[in-house]
């Protein structure tokens, strides 16, 4: 946990800088998402990064906590907070392992970007189905390394060793499906804006 939250902090500045690579998709996802989302709703994001998302769907409910173990990345979404205001976002530096919430706390858990960099991926997965609340709704955009050439199998140990990249899970969609549905979720939603690209999933947990 220390050596990727020093990655994460190493690189938070150029993080937040970045430009979108595909507008459209996530603008896709954006409005996937609010057709989910009700003005009563209590929402976490794991892994919020600069808290661009969570600020973007704060109109649309309640309240959102947004976590990411990463001090740096925390803070500067707590500048952007202060910035573009949301009286209803509350970013906090911790992890779901971590995290301090009784079962069924939520209506909807957002995981964005975050399941191919967890080491536990299937124990993340069970412990959100038992943070939501009956019907409440897992919305997740995963790269799913498995699915695209083997040449990354070799790639992403050697950019960890050299410190370009984080620590990345390979594994294919239906791995991550399954994942999801041994523990109870039903895929409500399933989409890819291209082959290879990240993978958007609604997984609805029974009611």
């Amino acid at each position: 946990m220390n050596e990727a939250s020093r990655f994460w902090d190493k690189i938070a500045d150029r993080y937040a800088k970045k430009t979108i690579a595909d507008k459209d998709a996530y603008r896709k996802k954006l409005d996937i998402t609010r057709g989910y989302l009700q003005p009563h709703m209590e929402l976490l994001e794991i892994g919020c990064g600069t808290g661009a998302t969570a600020i973007a769907h704060a109109p649309y409910v309640k309240h959102i906590r947004a976590i990411d173990f990463s001090k740096k990345m925390i803070g500067i979404a707590r500048d952007r907070l202060e910035t573009e205001g949301a009286g209803n976002v509350s970013f906090e530096q911790t992890d779901i392992d971590q995290l301090s919430a009784p079962g069924q706390s939520f209506d909807a858990v957002l995981a964005l970007s975050v399941l191919h960099l967890l080491e536990n991926r299937d124990a993340v997965i069970s412990k959100v189905y038992e943070l939501l609340k009956p019907g409440g709704f897992f919305i997740s955009s995963t790269a799913c390394l498995g699915d695209r050439i083997n040449f990354f199998k070799y790639i992403v140990p050697i950019g960890k060793y050299l410190g370009l990249m984080p620590m990345v899970k390979i594994f294919t969609v239906k791995e991550l499906v399954k994942s999801m549905t041994d523990v109870g979720f039903e895929i409500d939603y399933q989409w890819q804006p291209g082959s290879g690209e990240a993978v958007f999933i609604v997984a609805k947990k029974a009611v």
